[in-house]
C-alpha cells in the first residue's frame, strides 16, 4: 500500500513541473493583444510639429478658408493662422465691417474718442487734424451709409511677427458740410454718392491681442 503512495507522489509531482514549464512559456510569449496595446500608446503620442500624412508628401499646416487656396492671399492667411488658430477672413471681414461704420460716423461726428482706439497714431493724426480744421471753421459734417458691399480682400502679409490685411469698402453714402447756421456749403443730400476705399489694418501676432489697428485709408477713384 505504500509503494502505491510513492508512485502517486512521483506522478503528482511530474504532472506539477510539467504545468510550471507550460505557464511559464505562455507568460514569457508576447500575444496580439500586448502588442495593440503599444500600438494604441504610440497613437496617442501628441505631435507638435507640422507633420505629413503618409500617403501624401503634402505638410499639415494652419486651416484657411478653402475658397483662398490657390489665390495670392493663400501664403499670408496661413502665416497669420498658424500663429492665431482662432482666426478667420469671416470673422476679420465681419469686423472690419463693423470699424468701418464707427470710423466713417465718428469722423463726421467730429468723436475723437471712438477714433482714437481704432486707429494707429499717424492714421488718428491726421484723422484728428481734419476734425480740428471743421471744428475751426464751425463747420459739422454729416455722412448717412446707405448701403456696405460685401467687403472683400486686397492684400495680406507678414512681415515677422507683423501682419497686414487690406480690404476693399465699396459703399453708398450721403455727405454734407454745413456751417455755423446749419446752411450747406458741401455736398447733396439727395445725392448718393458711391465710393470705395481701400483700408489696410496692422497686428503683431505676437501679441495676445487679437484687435486690428487701422494704419493707411486711400480712396479709389
Amino acid at each position: 500500500m505504500e509503494g502505491f503512495q510513492f508512485v502517486d507522489i512521483i506522478l503528482l509531482a511530474m504532472v506539477a513541473g510539467f504545468l510550471i514549464l507550460r505557464l511559464r512559456s505562455t507568460l514569457g510569449r508576447r500575444t496580439g493583444h500586448e502588442q495593440g496595446q503599444d500600438n494604441y500608446r504610440r497613437d496617442n503620442v501628441v505631435e507638435l510639429s507640422p507633420r505629413a500624412n503618409p500617403d501624401s508628401e503634402t505638410v499639415v499646416v494652419g486651416d484657411i478658408d478653402p475658397a483662398y487656396i490657390g489665390t495670392l492671399f493663400e501664403e499670408g492667411l496661413t502665416q497669420i493662422t498658424l500663429s492665431d488658430p482662432n482666426f478667420s477672413v469671416e470673422d476679420f471681414l465681419g469686423g472690419a465691417g463693423k470699424a468701418f461704420e464707427m470710423i466713417v460716423i465718428a469722423y463726421a461726428e467730429h468723436d475723437t474718442d471712438t477714433l482714437k482706439p481704432l486707429l494707429s497714431d499717424e492714421v488718428y493724426s491726421n484723422f484728428a487734424a481734419a476734425v480740428q480744421d471743421r471744428e475751426d471753421r464751425e463747420e459739422r459734417m454729416e455722412t448717412e451709409l446707405i448701403v456696405i458691399k460685401p467687403i472683400k480682400l486686397e492684400s495680406v502679409s507678414v512681415d515677422g511677427r507683423t501682419a497686414k490685411i487690406a480690404a476693399r469698402f465699396e459703399s453708398e453714402q450721403v455727405n454734407i458740410i454745413k456751417d455755423a447756421d446749419g446752411q450747406i456749403v458741401d455736398g447733396d443730400p439727395e445725392h448718393i454718392e458711391s465710393v470705395t476705399d481701400i483700408w489696410t489694418f496692422e497686428r503683431n501676432l505676437a501679441n495676445s491681442d487679437p484687435n486690428w489697428l487701422l494704419i493707411a485709408t486711400r480712396s479709389v477713384d
